[in-house]
């Protein structure tokens, strides 16, 4: 199963705001015909309308996948006009996040195959890791698939269970945010020590963003990079000092960072 299968049982798309367009950027970019996409959104944007795609109009009967992008609290009204399309050979694709696989087996028919994505913001720009998983319904070539498409932003890993969702929102869905603050907190401190705002921004930027590319092309483990930059008694190791304390610290931080986030997710899931 592959994107000809795609192109040729059709794919809609359920909201094409920004996570719906990079991923539909990344489709025709890969060569998936426009003619083979249905959009359904309410406020199709300049560019929507000139990719070729149709909008907003009657959509196939059974297409091959129907990838589900709107904001969750779209959810209720958006799903019904899909379940006609249940219980059958659609596959549906989740990205919405905090919406169980359970609520669309409801909505949609629970013989529907299902896979639940959880991407992240970093999707707009091909660099974005998505972590799925699937009901019982959904074959491995339909798995194979969802990777398939999604791997059109960035990485895709698969999770053993559902509950893992909760963790992963944790880490990588709400993790950009955590990596933008941070980039906020080292300009600020470049400006108190002497920086102008402008320069001090522009180092933290591409500090962050260099020392991330770093560490995924390396072959050696952030902790190996970490150690090999840090000269005894140096610069470095003076401001680690510091961010490693295990009391005040980084460590114990991003801990309740990402449970906080984990829990948080945990809370809206249990209603």
């Amino acid at each position: 199963m592959d994107m000809n299968f795609v192109a040729e049982k059709g794919l809609v798309l359920l909201g094409c705001g920004k996570m719906g367009g990079a991923m539909l950027q990344g489709w025709l970019s890969g060569g998936l015909p426009p003619s083979s996409v249905w959009v359904i959104d309410p406020k199709p944007s300049d560019w929507l309308k000139n990719t070729g795609v149709t909008i907003n109009s009657d959509l196939p009967a059974a297409p091959g996948i129907v990838l589900i992008a709107v904001k969750p609290q779209m959810m209720g009204e958006a799903l019904p006009a899909l379940r006609e399309m249940g219980n059958g050979t659609t596959l549906f694709v989740s990205v919405a996040a905090g919406t169980p696989i359970s609520a669309f087996e409801d909505a949609l028919g629970s013989h529907s195959p299902i896979i639940r994505a959880m991407p992240n913001t970093p999707a707009a720009v091909g660099r974005g890791i998505t972590s799925i998983i699937g009901n019982a319904h959904a074959s491995s070539g339909q798995m194979d698939l969802a990777e398939t498409l999604l791997k059109a932003v960035g990485q895709v890993v698969r999770l053993d269970n559902e509950d893992q969702m909760d963790a992963v929102t944790g880490v990588s869905g709400s993790g950009p945010a955590y990596v933008f603050h941070m980039i906020e907190c080292m300009a600020k401190a470049g400006e108190a020590e002497g920086l102008p705002p402008k320069l001090a921004m522009q180092l933290a930027q591409a500090t962050v963003a260099g020392a991330g590319a770093l560490a995924e092309a390396a072959d050696e483990t952030p902790a190996e990079l970490r150690v090999n930059v840090t000269s005894p008694n140096g610069t470095t190791q003076a401001g680690l000092e510091v961010l490693m304390d295990e009391a005040n610290g980084l460590p114990d931080l991003i801990r309740r960072t990402v449970g906080a986030a984990a829990n948080r997710s945990r809370e809206l899931r249990n209603g």
